[in-house]
């Protein structure tokens, strides 16, 4: 029986961290070793990092690349080890897998799909390698296989899927298994996005049965260079079976997922398909042949630590968001230096989550990495307790003015200290009377809410900013933006004042999800962290700004439109792409419980102060890309800053309410 066990590598990498990168490279496959796998598949491009960005094109990149796999090969002896980085052939750089097998190059596969969509910018680096072609490329004066490839490694057939080539119709897997093909490995940097796992988990098991073959998928984890959070989730299939799978959304650095494969099995499954016709040719196309004896596994498998049941019975959307978020902002704070957290903490749905985010990173992180590994990522916390973590991670400040109730600053205080964050609180009412003083002075006149409403508004919100930025430099702290995607849409914010902050966690997530996160949270919680019932006195309010005086009764949806009509305007228009007349149209059917004349003036509002805003959503704070319906304009959703601003199809609404009265 032809057994051998094999590993997926999931790395929490940093573009451009050469020592760290090479030493978690080393700990996975020291780890591999140790248990026994004689192959291990680790992610794509993990040796540079996948966010590198433009600096993918520096000589000095390209070359320190090449340094480290040199460095790396020695530790692959009596292994195979498959490693990502960028190889520069005839001036043109390609996205490659280097395989390695007991200390010597085999050749360079380099990727033949780009991804290009969304926040993806491969093609903008890498150039895509034609199916069929293979060369040779010299490093370091030695002369190696490059291209389109594939491996016979002591008997035992080896091909690759890189990444987003297992998301496309013509997938290389299938002409690999013409070739008879026994593995199959996918590294991947897979960002994470809701539901996701599920088309992966679809891709793994299928390409594993389609093609007779094993599939092996690695994946990076964590947030790997400030947009995208990464969610690991290794899976090795067989034969259309899901044998292993391994954890998303780990806080350590290094997981591996390992599996036995008995490779005479899927040999045999592959001889009784009556659909596999091999490709047969006196010279195969590709094939690099090399000597090699593959161990044989010793003692009994390891068994993989049990999913939890969240993971396994369904992709329930506020664990996800939970979790990607924590072990978003918990890699944010580290690998920017950071020491911790400032909020400003408005009383408000949008603050509290992002307050709440932020100490369920340390729950999530301390039930699986300890204290001990907690204090190792965390320096600042070193010469503190454990339960002065808490305040040490997050401070939180309500900032009063005149129009501010006493409902949100009773919410405040109780959501942080059941959050167990430092609270501060100041009063910017005497800031804002000396602005609208000086500046009525200057004018001639005095400022008045009939005539100056917007800017009084303004006002407030902007005199916030110093005293909150103050306290985030004092403690060497990242100030978090607290601007969700609903707001971000229609410009539904104070430039230089609630926007401000250096990460913006939920501009990505639209205020009807945020609140129903908040209620979830309150009533039931992540698995095996519970609720916090205090959110209470947050959920029970209708969303307000506070900006004008309380007699006004100011709510975010007066303002605006209901929330949830605001999301499903935005979804039609800006991801569908529908011209405003047919996203009337939709919302006639999808809203009947609003009258024609109340959607038409809805929807025209929104793509006004969507075209009106534009610069707004340019100068936000980075945010975390949570799904595939991003408004920001510098990885996502590109729309000029100045444009003609629909009028002409804003005009068809028009004409379409005023057919309707004359009928």
């Amino acid at each position: 029986m032809n057994v051998i066990q094999v590993c997926a590598a999931i790395l929490n990498q940093t573009p451009l961290d050469w020592i760290g990168n090479e030493s978690r490279i080393r700990e996975a496959i020291a780890l591999a070793r140790k248990e026994g796998s004689s192959l291990v598949c680790l992610p794509e491009l993990c040796i540079t990092g996948y966010g590198c960005e433009d600096a993918f094109h520096s000589t000095g990149v390209q070359q320190n690349a090449i340094q480290m796999l040199e460095r790396l090969i020695p530790e692959t002896t009596g292994m195979v080890v498959c490693f990502g980085l960028p190889v520069l052939f005839q001036n043109a750089l390609f996205n490659t897998v280097c395989l390695v097998a007991d200390g010597e190059i085999l050749g360079f596969v380099a990727k033949r799909f780009l991804a290009g969509d969304g926040i993806h910018y491969e093609p903008r680096w890498f150039k895509a390698w034609p199916q069929g072609v293979q060369s040779k490329v010299k490093i370091s004066g030695q002369s190696y296989p490059l291209g389109d490839l594939y491996f016979e490694v002591g008997g035992i057939r080896i091909g690759f899927e890189i990444c987003e080539d297992a998301w496309v119709a013509a997938r290389p897997g299938a002409q690999l298994a013409l070739k008879g093909i026994d593995l199959i490995l996918n590294p991947s940097a897979s960002h994470f996005a809701f539901g996701k796992i599920r088309v992966r988990e679809r891709f793994v098991l299928e390409g594993s049965r389609a093609f007779n073959t094993t599939y092996i998928y690695s994946n990076l984890v964590g947030n790997e260079s400030g947009r995208a959070i990464y969610d690991g989730g290794a899976l090795i299939a067989s034969n259309g079976v899901l044998v292993k799978q391994g954890p998303r959304f780990s806080f350590a650095n290094v997981s591996l997922t390992s599996a036995r494969i008995n490779i005479d099995a899927t040999r045999v499954n592959q001889s009784r398909s009556a659909s596999f016709t091999p490709h047969l040719k006196d010279t195969p196309d590709g094939l690099v042949p090399v000597t090699f004896t593959w161990p044989k596994p010793v003692g009994a498998e390891k068994a993989e630590k049990k999913l939890p049941a969240w993971e396994v019975s369904s992709c329930l959307k506020e664990e996800e968001f939970t979790r990607a978020v924590a072990l978003g902002l918990f890699d944010y704070v580290r690998k920017s230096k950071s020491q911790g957290f400032v909020v400003s903490l408005s009383g408000g749905a949008d603050s509290t989550a992002v307050s709440c985010l932020v100490a369920l990173v340390l729950q999530l992180a301390v039930n699986e990495i300890g204290t001990d590994g907690i204090q190792a990522k965390l320096p600042f916390l070193k010469d503190k307790t454990p339960d002065q973590w808490s305040k040490a991670l997050m401070t939180c400040v309500y900032q009063a003015s005149s129009n501010s109730s006493d409902t949100t600053r009773n919410a405040a205080r109780i959501v942080s200290k059941a959050l167990g964050a430092d609270y501060l609180e100041f009063d910017v009412s005497g800031l804002v009377d000396a602005y609208t003083k000086m500046v009525g002075q200057s004018l001639g006149r005095g400022l008045d809410w009939k005539t100056d409403d917007i800017a009084l508004q303004n006002i407030q919100a902007r005199v916030r900013s110093p005293g909150i930025w103050m306290v985030a430099n004092l403690r060497n702290a990242l100030l978090l933006s607290t601007s969700n995607r609903s707001e971000a849409a229609v410009g539904y914010a104070t430039m230089d004042g609630d926007t401000s902050g250096g990460l913006s966690p939920v501009a990505g997530i639209d205020k009807a999800f945020l609140r129903q996160w908040l209620r979830w949270v309150e009533l039931q919680g992540p698995e095996s962290l519970g609720p916090v019932p205090a959110l209470s006195c947050v959920n029970q309010q209708a969303p307000t700004a506070e900006l004008r005086p309380q007699e006004n009764h100011q709510t975010d949806e007066d303002d605006l439109m209901p929330y949830p009509l605001l999301d499903a305007i935005e979804k039609a228009a800006i991801r569908d792409k529908l011209a405003p007349a047919d996203v009337f149209e939709r919302m006639l059917l999808e809203f009947p419980i609003y009258t024609r004349d109340q959607l038409g003036l809805w929807v025209t509002r929104f793509f006004r102060l969507w075209c009106r805003n534009q610069w707004k959503r340019e100068r936000y704070a980075p945010s975390f890309h949570l799904d595939d319906e991003n408004l920001d304009p510098k990885t996502w959703c590109r729309f000029p800053i100045l444009s003609g601003g629909y009028e002409k199809e804003l005009q068809e609404i028009q004409d379409l309410l005023k057919k309707d009265s004359s009928e």
